[in-house]
């Protein structure tokens, strides 16, 4: 109890150093903070139940679809039907992984493995499609001039938006690489530390977290490269037009 209420202090700290250097973030951090304390109760309360009844597992994974494709659903705004293409993006990246892992035995279907391996990777996957999405949009506004450019020299739609494509995908890697590259040197990651304080060997849970991260590398890739194929698909209009809608 006494680590969460050194954290809610550490939240208000930052509450004010947002007001007082003007960022603008207090309203987010106050409700970011709120939402995770509430949803981590429940879902603690939820997930104490689906391991107790295996049938339930996969449900509790698309309720973690489902949430997290309209998180980044909202993120891609611009495009029609934007929950449907994060929804689309991340359970394909997602897939690239769970089927894989699952289908090998490196990680068992059984709710104590399956709900925290497929949230991890839906997280990430969800991470990956925002950003890629959101800024493929922001740059193609913020670049128009160029992309409208390429258009009147005979340039289909994707094509003209390649080279903003190539730096939204880029940018979504970013944190993953950077992650990996300097895992234990820098962070040890949750999964890792968790492992370790429920009472599992330090080399198995080394084991365990690099299998995820490696895993992470594939699923954030897979879902940047869909979210962006979808997202620019979005943006095309007939006539070979880039339509951001309000």
């Amino acid at each position: 109890m006494t680590g969460v209420i050194v954290a809610a202090v550490l939240v208000v700290a930052a509450i004010g150093l947002s007001r007082a250097t003007r960022i603008g973030l207090e309203r987010e951090l106050v409700l970011a903070a709120a939402r995770a304390a509430v949803q981590l109760t429940v879902v603690g309360a939820i997930i104490a139940l689906v391991f107790e009844h295996a049938g339930l597992a996969w449900a509790f994974v698309a309720v973690m679809l489902a949430a997290a494709s309209f998180t980044s659903g909202r993120r891609l705004r611009g495009t029609p039907h934007a929950t449907a293409r994060a929804a689309a993006a991340i359970a394909l990246g997602a897939a690239a992984a769970i089927v894989p892992l699952l289908a090998t035995g490196a990680f068992d279907t059984a709710p104590r493995e399956l709900v925290p391996i497929a949230g991890i990777l839906i997280g990430g996957a969800m991470v990956a499609t925002s950003v890629t999405g959101r800024r493929l949009i922001d740059r193609a506004e913020e670049d128009r001039a160029g992309v409208e450019a390429r258009l009147a020299l005979g340039a289909s739609v994707p094509e003209a938006l390649a080279p903003t494509v190539r730096q939204a995908v880029t940018t979504a890697m970013i944190p993953i690489l950077d992650q990996t590259k300097n895992v234990g040197l820098v962070t040890l990651p949750g999964t890792f530390v968790g492992l370790i304080l429920g009472g599992a060997s330090p080399a198995e849970a080394a084991r365990v977290q690099l299998t995820v991260l490696l895993a992470l590398l594939a699923v954030e890739l897979v879902a940047a490269l869909a979210a962006a194929r979808l997202t620019v698909a979005g943006l095309r209009a007939p006539g070979e037009r880039v339509v951001i809608r309000p």
